[in-house]
């Protein structure tokens, strides 16, 4: 359906292929969200600890703490709510480096991360850090052997994220955060693309912090949270000053509607058995309907990915002609973070691509609300529109 939103129209009739930038909030997390914003709700502020009201708001969050902790098999004092993965990423590594930094002060991270992790880390280098910004190889995978030459006897932090945002390639973390304990140092992943989609126990694997996202998880945007390792304990410096809340990590009224939204995402996640092989037929789905279209390639590995995020190329297409030719589509170039910039993906060139390689690649991401009707109008746009294009195009024509 289409909508006036503010004076403007907007065309809601779009096949949504943008799941990896955000998903719609599942209606049943809306609906419980009303029960912690009005009157006759728990809206209390959890910090006021002299009434009733901010007496029910603490009980509903430390509900809610406990339930994400068990998500990941972890304690409850361990998690800390933010405001988002990105914010979560700055408290882990700016937190991490400035409580340590009088003990080292190298640290390495991959040159596909999220821009929240490689914008910290430029930070910490203008604080006097060094850092080494591993380069993936052509499937955006990065080996062990890479990550224990990276090492030296300087190295405080290792953070390499599970799930590439724009390439969905999975990395080895669990082999990575058990080196890291080896040689004695600290191990964060950006989970905001696997978290409830991929395994994550910190029993089993011993990441030290752990960036969490409700907003890719079919719950509301502003709310995420940090995992912070207790046993042994990682100790961090407060980004955010200004009431000690969250353990004197993270100052700020806790948004008790959000963080309920949020539990009720991750329940919601538990309970939907078949989701992620649903996704995978999809996805197999998509790529069966492409197989005629020549020089269209995926970009990153195949094997190791999770199944709702796929970048493809289409060699001798623009990917911004390619968007305004799909009118109907709603789907991006690369990361919603960076998609205001006209700079090719450094995902993408990392792995060795070209320029002209990144611009003519583009991300689908598909999810919860995605049908099989979907799938198959939207390879029928690609397929049509890449002929188009290519038909118009003298660069082709001479190829």
């Amino acid at each position: 359906m289409s909508k006036v939103l503010g004076g403007i129209w907007y065309n809601f009739t779009m096949i949504y292929l943008d799941y990896a930038a955000t998903t719609p909030v599942d209606p049943r997390v809306a609906d419980l969200m009303r029960d912690y914003m009005t009157l006759d709700g728990i809206f209390g502020n959890a910090a006021s600890n002299t009434h009733e009201f901010g007496f029910a708001a603490t009980d509903a969050i430390e509900t809610a703490r406990a339930q994400i902790a068990q998500s990941i098999n972890a304690e409850p004092r361990e998690i800390i709510f933010t405001s988002g993965a990105t914010e979560s990423d700055n408290l882990a590594i700016k937190g991490l480096a400035e409580f340590y930094q009088a003990q080292r002060k190298h640290c390495i991270t991959m040159a596909t991360e999220h821009k929240a992790v490689l914008d910290s880390f430029a930070a910490l280098e203008k604080k006097g850090f060094t850092v080494t910004y591993l380069k993936p190889n052509s499937e955006g995978l990065v080996s062990l052997d890479q990550v224990a030459a990276a090492m030296t006897s300087d190295t405080l932090l290792i953070s390499i994220m599970q799930v590439n945002n724009e390439t969905g390639v999975v990395q080895d973390i669990d082999a990575i955060a058990q080196l890291a304990k080896q040689q004695g140092v600290y191990f964060h992943t950006d989970a905001a693309q696997s978290f409830m989609k991929l395994p994550l126990d910190v029993q089993k694997t011993p990441i030290d912090l752990i960036s969490l996202a409700s907003h890719k998880i079919y719950g509301p945007k502003g709310i995420g949270a940090l995992y912070v390792r207790q046993k042994p304990r990682v100790r961090l410096a407060e980004q955010i000053s200004g009431g000690k809340h969250e353990r004197g990590l993270r100052s700020g009224t806790l948004a008790t509607h959000q963080i309920m939204g949020f539990v009720k995402a991750v329940e919601l996640m538990q309970h939907e058995h078949g989701e992620q092989a649903r996704l995978q037929q999809l996805q197999t789905l998509l790529l069966q309907q492409l197989t005629d279209v020549p020089e269209h390639f995926i970009n990153g590995s195949l094997e190791h990915k999770i199944p709702n995020i796929l970048n493809l190329r289409f060699n001798g297409i623009d990917s911004e002609a390619l968007m305004a030719s799909c009118q109907h589509l709603a789907f991006s170039a690369g990361s919603a973070c960076t998609s205001a910039t006209l700079a090719p993906s450094h995902v993408l060139q990392a792995m060795g691509l070209s320029n002209v390689e990144a611009n003519n690649s583009i991300r689908l991401s598909f999810g919860r609300f995605s049908t099989e009707h979907d799938i198959l109008e939207t390879a029928k746009a690609l397929k049509q529109q890449v002929a188009r294009l290519r038909d118009l195009s003298p660069l082709w024509d001479a190829s």
